[in-house]
């Protein structure tokens, strides 16, 4: 079974992170599917719009802590070198969503956390479930974020938000993620799919040509800082990786008990 599914509607085009026994959690096999659907997806003469959405009862709950499980008896130095690879595996997906011509639109049901919340920033429009879930969680694995969500976060919702959001890493709901800035419009669980697609729709009716234009200007509001932060992000994160703090949160995690960072 693949990891994601790349499926056509008309002129909208979906890519559907398919793990749903996982949470859609993020491996490697689901990374490099993600990336080349979004290439694919990019190159869709006849797709007009990007729709982006998880199946089952989830969106993306993040990074797949049990591929990090496998990596934390490595010694630090070759766990850095592994976990550097892995998040600069992130980038090519990130910069095609964010500068393809084409309007991105997440669809998000259960759980939008760590890499997931990075895909729905990654979006030019989010949909929400009223009951969804979100959070950052990074900090709870003694790790920094990755996905650019140390840019994109900072620049929705401010400063101190962020730091609120990224530091304590707690979860919240979906009302203060549309306060926040994080989604567009929340709407019934059971109504998020078609009303996703009704947007998507109503975006694949529109000026594409436009469209195309008035992202590339509102993504050139970062010039060069976002690819910028992806790097710094990534020095950051495998540095992390190499810490016993990372190998704590980790354990804990997949030991489902609160990490010792104290003696870590």
């Amino acid at each position: 079974m693949p990891s994601v599914i790349l499926q056509r509607r008309e002129a909208v085009v979906e890519i559907i992170l398919n793990r749903p026994e996982m949470l859609n959690a993020a491996n490697c096999e689901l990374i490099t599917q993600l990336a080349a659907a979004a290439v694919e997806a990019a190159e869709d003469q006849v797709a007009r719009v990007v729709l982006l959405r998880g199946s089952g009862t989830h969106f993306c709950a993040g990074g797949d802590i049990t591929m990090f499980g496998e990596l934390i008896g490595l010694p630090p130095a070759e766990r850095r070198r592994a976990l550097y690879r892995i998040v600069d595996g992130l980038h090519p997906l990130l910069m095609r969503l964010r500068h393809m011509p084409k309007p991105v639109v997440a669809a998000v049901q259960g759980a939008a956390a760590g890499f997931g919340l990075s895909l729905v920033l990654a979006a030019d429009l989010a949909l929400a479930a009223e009951d969804a879930i979100f959070a950052s969680g990074y900090i709870h694995l003694g790790t920094s974020p990755d996905g650019g969500l140390s840019a994109t976060l900072a620049q929705v919702v401010g400063l101190k938000h962020a730091a609120e959001l990224m530091l304590l890493g707690d979860r919240f709901d979906a009302p203060r993620a549309l306060q926040l800035g994080l989604v567009n419009r929340l709407v019934p669980p059971a109504a998020l799919e078609s009303e996703a697609m009704m947007l998507a729709t109503r975006l694949a009716n529109g000026p594409a040509h436009g469209y195309g234009r008035t992202k590339a200007l509102l993504q050139a509001t970062f010039g060069d800082a976002f690819e910028a932060q992806l790097r710094r992000e990534t020095e950051s994160f495998a540095a992390c990786a190499a810490t016993e703090e990372f190998v704590e949160g980790v354990r804990a995690f997949l030991e489902k008990r609160r990490p010792n960072f104290l003696g870590s």
